[in-house]
């Protein structure tokens, strides 16, 4: 499927208004339409008129979320990831289901459906986009207090085990690259700056 996203007179009165370094979108290709992402490839007018092609994956989003416990302590999730066909520590994450939810809510449900901890307390800390050469993904970042246990409510095929670990311990394996995960390191670091800057003790 190929679609034209604008006429030249309309691309040309837009120029004035775009950014230098502005790439604009000509033409577009869908290459897969998946179950989680879509994959496209666009044709683009660069800066200077000439044209390129870009393949990009279409990603709805997510939410990341650090949950601090009253001792300071926190806890991660292993996972067995297939396509880096190794297991990793990451903060409970997960992504938008649904057109038009809020991050935070996001954030909340998959943090319970992971850990089976519910946040009475969410504090957004920050976003990161973990792949901007070649994805539009963008994950929120949480920290979650006032934790209540429950039970974790995990989806059809979702095998995960519940690690939990100190703060500081949590940042150590960080910096010692045992937790590689993008999003992860994103989230501790920012949960780490916002959690000093309130003079929170973490253990």
């Amino acid at each position: 499927m190929s679609d034209n996203f604008a006429s030249d007179s309309t691309r040309q009165s837009a120029r004035a208004d775009r950014s230098p370094l502005h790439e604009a979108p000509l033409r577009s290709e869908q290459l897969l339409d998946g179950v989680l992402l879509e994959v496209y490839r666009d044709e683009v007018e660069l800066p200077d008129g000439q044209t390129a092609k870009r393949e990009w994956i279409d990603h709805p989003g997510a939410a990341a979320v650090v949950p601090v416990f009253e001792d300071g302590s926190t806890v991660l999730v292993r996972q067995f990831r297939y396509a880096a066909g190794a297991e990793f520590l990451e903060v409970p994450a997960g992504k938008f289901d649904h057109p038009g939810e809020a991050p935070e809510e996001v954030g909340r449900r998959e943090l319970k459906e992971e850990t089976g901890f519910r946040a009475h307390t969410l504090h957004r800390v920050g976003a990161t986009y973990p792949a901007i050469g070649y994805s539009n993904e963008i994950i929120h970042l949480f920290v979650a207090e006032d934790l209540e246990r429950t039970a974790p409510d995990r989806e059809e095929g979702e095998f995960m085990e519940v690690v939990p670990i100190g703060f500081a311990e949590a940042l150590e394996k960080m910096r010692g690259s045992e937790v590689q995960d993008a999003k992860s390191v994103a989230a501790l670091m920012m949960a780490e700056a916002f959690l000093r800057a309130g003079a929170k003790e973490l253990r």
